[in-house]
C-alpha cells in the first residue's frame, strides 16, 4: 500500500511511498498558478498557488496523488479502502470530489491552519472522474513545518485528526493506528536490557540490537509503527544532501520488494516511487523501484505565471556508477 511521512532539519520535508502492482504512467507535474482548474461542484479556480507532485495526466488533468505548493504546504492521498466514505452533495458548502481534493487544497491553502479552516466549509464528495476511473477509496495527510493532520471520511462523516507523529499509512482509521503505537512504547534504540526476569541470565549477544521488537512485515500497522519510530529517532545533518538522504532512509524502512507482497495470482505488490519535498525550495525528489538514484525537479526553475502544466516522466531506468 503506502506510507507517506514528514521531517524536518533546517527545511521542512514532506513525501511518501507508493506501493501497488502497476503504475498509471505517473508523472512528476508542475501545476503554475494559471492554469484553471474546473471543479466539478466547486466553480472555476483561475489563478491559485503553484503546485508540484506526482500525477496521472489525463484530458490535460493533473490527478495528483501527493504534492506540495509554493507556501510550503503538502498533501497525500493513501488508500483507505473499505472505510472510506464520501458524503453526499450539499447546496450550502463547498463540494469537493475526492480526485479534486489536494489541487483544491494546495491551490487556495498556504498552511494546515488554513488548510482546517477550509476542511470546515467544504463536503467531500465521492463523484468519480470518468466512468473508467471511478472514485478511489483515500485518506489523506496535510502537513507544513509546524504540524500535520489527517483527513478521513467514513460513515461517522469527515473527521480531521491532529496527527503529532507526522506518518500515515492505510488501515485501520487514525486514532487505531495511534492507539496501537502503545503497544511499541517499550522500544529503544538503546541495547536492551533484561527485563524479562531477574532470576534468567539473560544478555544481548550481538551488537544492533536496538529496536528489537519492532514489527518487520508489510501490513499497514507494522508500516505505520516502523516509520514512526524511525521518524521519530532520526538523526541527520542540516544541510539538503543529508536531510534529503536521510528521509529516503526513513521511507526505506517500509521498501515493499517484488515477491513479498502478492496481492493476486502472480501479481505484486512493489514500491513503485518513494518522494521527498523540500516544501520550502518547491523542489520534488524521487526514486523509483528499478532506479534509486535521487533525481529532483525544482518548481521555482519553471514559469509559475503560467497556464499550462509541466510535466517529466518518471525516470524509471537503473543507473550503476562504474569506478573503474
Amino acid at each position: 500500500m503506502c506510507t507517506a511521512a514528514t521531517y524536518k532539519t533546517r527545511d521542512f520535508y514532506f513525501g511518501r511511498t507508493l506501493d501497488y502492482e502497476f503504475s498509471y504512467g505517473d508523472e512528476i507535474t508542475v501545476t503554475p498558478r494559471n492554469y484553471v482548474f474546473n471543479f466539478r461542484h466547486a466553480g472555476e479556480l483561475k489563478t491559485h498557488y503553484a503546485i508540484i507532485g506526482m500525477a496521472y495526466v489525463t484530458d490535460g488533468y493533473p490527478l495528483y496523488y501527493d504534492g506540495i505548493n509554493e507556501k510550503g504546504l503538502g498533501m497525500a492521498g493513501l488508500n483507505f479502502v473499505g472505510n472510506a466514505k464520501y458524503q453526499e452533495t450539499d447546496e450550502n458548502v463547498d463540494n469537493v470530489a475526492q480526485f479534486e481534493f489536494i489541487p483544491w487544497i494546495l491551490g487556495q491553502c498556504a498552511s494546515v491552519t488554513e488548510a482546517k479552516e477550509a476542511l470546515n466549509k467544504m463536503n467531500l464528495v465521492g463523484t468519480p472522474y470518468s466512468e473508467k476511473l471511478p472514485a478511489a477509496q483515500l485518506h489523506w495527510i496535510i502537513a507544513d513545518r509546524d504540524g500535520a493532520v489527517t483527513v478521513e471520511c467514513t460513515e461517522d462523516g469527515m473527521q480531521v485528526y491532529d496527527n503529532n507523529v507526522g506518518v500515515l499509512t492505510n488501515n485501520p482509521p487514525f486514532p487505531q493506528q495511534m492507539f496501537m503505537l502503545n503497544q511499541y512504547m517499550q522500544l529503544s534504540p538503546k541495547q536492551p536490557e533484561n527485563k524479562f526476569s531477574d532470576r534468567l541470565e539473560l544478555s544481548t549477544y550481538s551488537r544492533g540490537m536496538g529496536a528489537i521488537g519492532l514489527p518487520g512485515d508489510l501490513s499497514s500497522t507494522s508500516r505505520f509503527a516502523r516509520v514512526a519510530f524511525t521518524k521519530m529517532n532520526s538523526i541527520s545533518g542540516t544541510s539538503e544532501e543529508e536531510s534529503v538522504s536521510q528521509f529516503f532512509h526513513i521511507l526505506g524502512s517500509v521498501d515493499q520488494q517484488r515477491g513479498c507482497c502478492e496481492v493476486a495470482e502472480g501479481k505484486y505488490e512493489i514500491t513503485l516511487y518513494t518522494s521527498c519535498c523540500n516544501a520550502d525550495k518547491g523542489i520534488y525528489y524521487y526514486t523509483t523501484y528499478d532506479n534509486h538514484t535521487i533525481t529532483g525537479v525544482d518548481m521555482n526553475k519553471e514559469n509559475l505565471d503560467g497556464n499550462e502544466i509541466i510535466r517529466y516522466p518518471i525516470d524509471n531506468k537503473c543507473k550503476i556508477n562504474w569506478q573503474n
